[in-house]
């Protein structure tokens, strides 16, 4: 006949016991939460590889990967998908809402667009994330924080295209890079309509910046230097312009969704 004998485990041991079976429970949560695809994160986009070609990503290029959507911007446009995460291997996308504003890199835009869509491909390196379709093209990423965004004041903006009814358009060739603007700490604004120079008093209210009556020199400016000063000039006294400023990109846009965008001159040296 068997018998059983009860063995005795002092308090300290089953209190141990217990601590321990807990903390194994909640490894395992914690394990569970660990099991979340590494490609779930901020990437910035740093080029896209396709039809033998590369093309550099403008500093606004992101995507924002989550559990079941990615959210970004395709360098102008910003952009929502759905995803399907395939364990490490892969991420399926399904494109779903953009906005449609015909902007300069287009190339770039439109590219993106292509490539972001399907089942994709992951490598992963440090800071790296790499997505490649079926066809071998790729986006490369980076976990790097993007480009400092530039301070509002006391940088100088040149201002590269004007914004009208959803369409961004280049300034013409014979304006491009004349039509400069700063504000300066004390909020005056100061710079060039693209002939004549102007100054004016700004206020900042939270996302909006307002500019006083404009006082400019008195040259008589034709063709499309004219057209750039007249446009510039309505819109800085149009009222309240909401600003955005992704990197060394800032975008001023006022309630009738005219505007512009601009981007930050080299630091002086």
């Amino acid at each position: 006949m068997r018998t059983f004998r009860h063995v005795h485990t002092p308090a300290g041991l089953a209190l141990a016991l217990v601590l321990a079976l807990a903390g194994c429970g909640r490894a395992q949560e914690s394990g569970s939460a660990a099991l979340l695809p590494d490609v779930v994160g901020s990437w910035a986009v740093e080029s896209l590889t396709t039809g033998g070609r590369t093309l550099h990503a403008p500093d606004a290029a992101r995507v924002d990967i989550e559990q079941d959507v990615a959210k970004g911007n395709y360098g102008c446009n910003g952009f929502t998908a759905a995803v399907v995460h395939d364990g490490s291997a892969a991420l399926t996308v399904t494109p779903g809402a953009t906005t449609a504003m015909a902007c300069e890199d287009m190339e770039f835009e439109t590219a993106f667009a292509k490539l972001f869509t399907g089942r994709l491909a992951i490598e992963r390196g440090p800071e790296r994330l790499t997505l490649k379709t079926a066809d071998g093209s790729t986006i490369a990423m980076t976990s790097k924080p993007p480009v400092e965004d530039a301070p509002l004041t006391t940088t100088e903006w040149i201002v590269e295209s004007l914004v009208s009814g959803g369409t961004s358009a280049s300034l013409p060739a014979e304006a491009a890079g004349r039509a400069t603007f700063t504000l300066a700490p004390d909020l005056t604004a100061s710079g060039s309509l693209g002939c004549n120079r102007f100054s004016a008093k700004a206020t900042v209210d939270g996302p909006t910046v307002t500019f006083g009556p404009l006082t400019t020199t008195r040259m008589a400016c034709d063709g499309p230097a004219g057209e750039v000063e007249r446009t510039l000039t309505a819109l800085f006294g149009s009222g309240p312009l909401t600003t955005k400023i992704e990197g060394r990109t800032l975008t001023l846009t006022a309630p009738d969704g005219k505007g512009l965008t601009a981007r930050a001159a080299p630091p002086a040296a």
